[in-house]
């Protein structure tokens, strides 16, 4: 026979929003225990699996059936001050049978008040004659939730029935017969009771009680605080419209490192409720999030497969995006195959079209660099040094929209789009160090084939100051940085080759220059490292606050029109730390919109 062995919730608060399936242990008939499902579809063995959610919320019952809802409302009632629960009524036959005895209520009523007679005859009017002001299909209170609204003349049709739990005397009222459930406004406050029982297949009878799990209340989802788009393009400060088109010819880029699920857990997050971290709360608090930000080019980082396939991109797909993504690889990796995360690219499809997709796997380049330098009785303690499984997905994309003031405006304007990861533990800096190298060096590749402007994005873990920062920001690395006496493979020397070519700039370093006085200015200054020029954090956890997020672009070829206004810390630190109810990453997105400056050179890439 099929039973029920355990049944739990996967997080003990029910968010509006949120979808709820249960953790259901089966014994199958031939003893096995399962988490699969068996629906009355495919039954096992003559059983099938039989789900009831039910909701503790008041839902107006009728006064004269108390086992049916109300459908209509008696204003009359309402007005003479009778007992509310007296004023509903199933329907309007239900109503009309019960006139004589109601309209005695309404007279006593009108008596003891000593109200005039005229006007509750105006107000009540004669039930069959006109109908009118006589009842209220809309209900007061939870009546307007039902979802019901059916005739005057036909009868009730409720959308689940009532229960009464024959032991507590408590009413339940059904909202769901599926395994899965998605709370709605109307539960808020409210307990959620989540059976299933084992049913004979044949008979459509269920075999022994029900198993039963209740919820904690309904909450309503909590949202981010907006953040405003700031324009830096200027002396004068000023504030764009999220919720409008960015201007003619210029594109907003977003990176955000969004926390995969697997790294999501109680124990390295335990200052968030477990609610907050789960998934499914997550996705939708950080899908409403992204769409907010209307950004044209979207970087995600740590985007678990199995969600980029089911969530992220049919989700952004509806928003008007094309999607790109790049898994890490799995050298190092020892979790589940679905579970591995990488970088995703989103771009709109009315602002870009796609030309070409490259992706950097710095294990394979630690491959070649161990064959080349490295002797080979040192080649698998070097490769267990260097592959850290990270990789970069390179976008070329063609813009949409013409660039004004350009000398020649015939020809395609095209952006090459960088999105990486670089997930290397603190204490190998000459691996991150190495990794930023390498990209650099391919992006330089694809520079010389193409004049063509470049934005470098991602969590590179690397906080300003550092090697890598320098690298990327200055184009080169101090040879007497501290960061370069870490280096057992040789990898970094000479350190005069740790150079690149491409004149990044980091966006958010447009705050810093800006010049100028004003109350906005000076709060985004006061969320500035003075001495770097880069936010004082990108990342915000118990443990760790600091900036190792970045958008890089090339200044000679890109200006900064806008930026997302910076978080602050004190505000953050309510809920302890990132992630929180409010914000579902332990970082935070960065947004620039840029502006293409005027190019000579003629792109040589190919579609």
């Amino acid at each position: 026979m099929l039973s029920v062995v355990r049944v739990h919730l996967p997080s003990e608060i029910p968010i509006v929003g949120c979808e709820i399936t249960p953790y259901v242990l089966l014994r199958l008939p031939t003893g096995v225990v399962s988490t699969d499902d068996v629906p009355e579809a495919a039954p096992a063995d003559g059983y099938f699996m039989r789900y009831r959610i039910q909701s503790d919320r008041k839902v107006a019952i009728c006064s004269v059936h108390p086992m049916e809802q109300a459908t209509i409302q008696c204003l009359g009632c309402v007005k003479s001050k009778i007992p509310v629960a007296k004023s509903y009524h199933c329907s309007a036959k239900c109503f009309s049978d019960a006139w004589q005895h109601h309209r005695v209520l309404h007279e006593r009523a009108s008596s003891a008040l000593n109200e005039n007679g005229a006007e509750e005859e105006e107000l009540f009017g004669r039930f069959g004659s006109t109908g009118s002001g006589v009842l209220s299909t809309t209900g007061s209170g939870s009546m307007s939730n039902l979802g019901q609204s059916p005739g005057l003349n036909n009868g009730p049709v409720p959308l689940y029935p009532s229960g009464t739990d024959k032991n507590s005397g408590e009413t339940w009222y059904e909202v769901g017969r599926t395994r899965t459930y998605t709370p709605t406004a109307d539960d808020i406050g409210h307990v959620l009771r989540f059976e299933c029982v084992s049913v004979d297949a044949e008979k459509k009878v269920p075999v022994g009680p029900p198993t039963s799990i209740m919820t904690s209340r309904v909450i309503p989802a909590p949202t981010p605080t907006p953040r405003r788009l700031i324009q830096v393009n200027g002396d004068v400060l000023s504030h764009l419209d999220l919720d409008s088109q960015t201007s003619f010819g210029t594109f907003s880029v977003l990176s955000y490192n969004i926390l995969a699920d697997a790294y999501a857990t109680s124990d390295a997050y335990s200052y968030c409720p477990t609610w907050a971290l789960s998934w499914t709360y997550r996705r939708q608090n950080l899908m409403r999030e992204i769409i907010g930000y209307h950004a044209d080019i979207i970087c995600l980082q740590e985007v678990q497969l199995n969600h980029f396939e089911d969530f992220f991109s049919p989700e952004l797909d509806k928003h008007g995006y094309q999607a790109l993504y790049k898994k890490r690889t799995t050298e190092v990796y020892t979790g589940a195959p679905h579970a591995i995360d990488g970088c995703a690219t989103f771009f709109r499809r009315d602002k870009f079209s796609h030309v070409k997709k490259y992706e950097v796997e710095f294990n394979k380049a630690a491959q070649s660099l161990t064959d080349a330098i490295i002797p080979s009785t040192q080649r698998r303690v070097a490769l267990t040094r260097l592959i850290k499984d990270n990789v970069a997905l390179i976008a070329v994309l063609e813009a949409k929209f013409s660039n004004h003031g350009t000398d020649n405006p015939g020809k395609r304007q095209l952006l090459c789009v960088a999105n990486t990861h670089v997930n290397v533990l603190q204490d190998l800096k000459d691996v991150k160090l190495w990794e930023v190298q390498t990209l650099l060096k391919g992006l330089e590749k694809i520079a010389v084939s193409a004049d063509i402007p470049m934005l470098v994005c991602g969590d590179f873990n690397s906080v300003p100051g550092s090697s890598p920062h320098g690298l990327l920001a200055m184009g080169k690395v101090d040879q007497l940085h501290p960061d370069l006496a870490i280096d057992p493979l040789g990898i970094l020397r000479p350190a005069s080759k740790l150079t690149h070519q491409l004149p990044l700039v980091s966006a958010y370093s447009s705050f810093a220059r800006m010049v100028g006085v004003g109350y906005d200015l000076e709060h985004q200054r006061r969320r500035m490292d003075p001495a770097t020029n880069e936010p004082l954090f990108t990342n915000c956890t118990r443990d760790f606050t600091g900036t190792v997020d970045y958008i890089f672009y090339t200044a000679d070829s890109l200006s900064v029109e806008s930026l997302l206004e910076l978080l602050d810390e004190e505000s953050l630190r309510k809920d302890t730390a990132l992630p929180s109810p409010e914000w579902s990453s332990d970082h935070i997105a960065l947004l620039a919109e840029f502006r293409c400056k005027p190019r000579i050179r003629r792109s040589r890439i190919d579609g």
